[in-house]
């Protein structure tokens, strides 16, 4: 009996024990059922993240993809098929199924453009600043006749630029034309072009907006607008300043958005400034305009950070600068001594609003050489010493001159204003049915 009282402790101790066992067991795997959860729940709020992520990766790369294509077709449309085909082989998805058919497409495309015939038969057009409101420009007073003379107006240039594009012209700029090679020898460049279109240089005159021109219907100045775009200010007849496309910058950056076939690899034009009235209608000259002079500009400075914006937005978008001396000089007729510090004053003044440049347009149509010779004299030899590689001069008796030298190349130019208009009509000169009929783009706002 004792023995069985002896065992019942032992028996109750072993009971607790396995008691303590299952408890610790039954613990364990609650703890374990409940990291599991823990993780399940972590791996579904994971999931999604990368999810979002993937999802994030796969726009942007759909965004860079597209972006690369347009940017692509634009090349294209400029017959920089080359260049489209370039970028978009080295992209970072070349094997891209749409990427991969527009090489193939540009490819092709190369296949058609065949190279312009002879360079040195490339046309050259020039205009002055386009008059606005003809009222005010034909108004009868002593300048009138002036601007009937050496301007066209806005509905004329853009009818103009409808006859070219029609006509299969093509914008292109000198350095398309010829180039210096490494050892400094000008040699022709190699333009291709579809077999219906023929390249066109079109350079604009004086687009300083002179003092002499306030409140006789032209444009201001040039501006750049909250898009960044170039555009024009414009006083209207209530004295209200407006913007928009007033001259031919904004013109013809319209017309090439509208039609991009009308711009070889993005080419627009020439734009030929002088200096003593400043730039791009800013009146920006220390000379002129200084504290010291008799007319001192208070926002001098402002405005020189003006017209260089104004200036770099054109550069960016197409537009050449050209030198047109600093004061309207004729090269021809003055002196060497007058010419090199004409040269001087457009290098410290203008140069550091428009950058450099190697392009010089005489004014007055003037040349320092005959047409039938090289040149080869001192002016030349300064000229080119400023790095000057680029001249034009105008003669409006044949659709285009030009003459490759040795390290230089010279370009003759048309005028189209009033004058070769009015010739045209009468027929005493028909050189601009090479490029357009007169009678429709003839404004009949002006004076008989």
């Amino acid at each position: 009996m004792k023995r069985c009282f002896a065992i019942i402790p032992i028996l109750l101790i072993i009971a607790l024990m396995i008691g303590c066992q299952n408890q610790t067991s039954t613990t364990d795997t609650e703890e374990t059922n409940s990291q599991s959860s823990q993780k399940k729940d972590d791996d579904k709020k994971t999931e999604p993240d990368k999810t979002q992520e993937e999802e994030k990766k796969q726009k942007e790369q759909k965004e860079q993809k597209e972006q690369l294509l347009a940017e692509a077709k634009v090349l294209a449309k400029h017959y920089d098929y080359e260049k489209a085909v370039t970028q978009l082989k080295e992209s970072v998805v070349p094997e891209d199924e749409d990427i991969q058919a527009a090489i193939n497409t540009y490819e092709k495309q190369i296949e058609n453009l065949v190279t312009w015939e002879d360079n040195g038969k490339i046309s050259h057009l020039f205009v002055h600043s386009l008059i606005v409101d003809t009222s005010k420009a034909f108004d009868g007073d002593y300048k009138a006749q002036g601007y009937h003379d050496y301007f066209v107006t806005i509905d004329e240039f853009k009818k103009v630029l409808e006859q070219l594009y029609e006509e299969g012209y093509v914008l292109v700029l000198p350095d398309d034309i010829a180039k210096l090679n490494k050892d400094g020898e000008m040699v022709y460049q190699d333009i291709r072009l579809p077999l219906d279109k023929k390249p066109l240089v079109f350079s604009q005159d004086d687009t300083n907006y002179y003092e002499y021109m306030e409140g006789d219907g032209f444009a201001k100045n040039l501006t750049v607008d909250d898009s960044g775009n170039v555009t024009n200010t414009y006083v209207n007849q209530k004295g209200e300043e407006v913007q928009g496309a007033y001259d031919m910058v904004p013109i013809v950056d319209d017309f090439v958005d509208k039609h991009p076939d009308f711009s070889y690899q993005g080419a627009k034009g020439i734009i030929a400034i002088t200096g003593y009235n400043g730039v791009l209608g800013y009146r920006t000259s220390e000379d002129s305009y200084g504290p010291d002079s008799d007319e001192p500009n208070s926002n001098i400075k402002e405005d020189q950070e003006k017209a260089k914006k104004v200036a770099y937005a054109m550069k960016e978008d197409g537009w050449a600068f050209a030198t047109h001396t600093w004061g309207h000089l004729d090269a021809k007729e003055v002196s060497l001594e007058k010419l090199k510090t004409d040269l001087a004053k457009w290098r410290k003044e203008v140069e550091p609003i428009v950058g450099s440049t190697d392009i010089l347009i005489y004014p007055y149509g003037s040349d320092i050489g005959d047409w039938r010779g090289e040149y080869s004299d001192d002016k030349y030899d300064f000229l080119k010493s400023q790095g000057i590689a680029y001249y034009s001069n105008v003669d409006g008796s044949t659709p285009s001159w030009s003459q490759l030298g040795p390290d230089y190349f010279r370009q003759a130019r048309m005028n189209v204003d009033g004058i070769r208009m009015d010739e045209a009509l009468t027929g005493s000169n028909d050189v601009l049915e090479h490029f357009f009929d007169v009678e429709p783009v003839y404004d009949p706002e002006r004076p008989e």
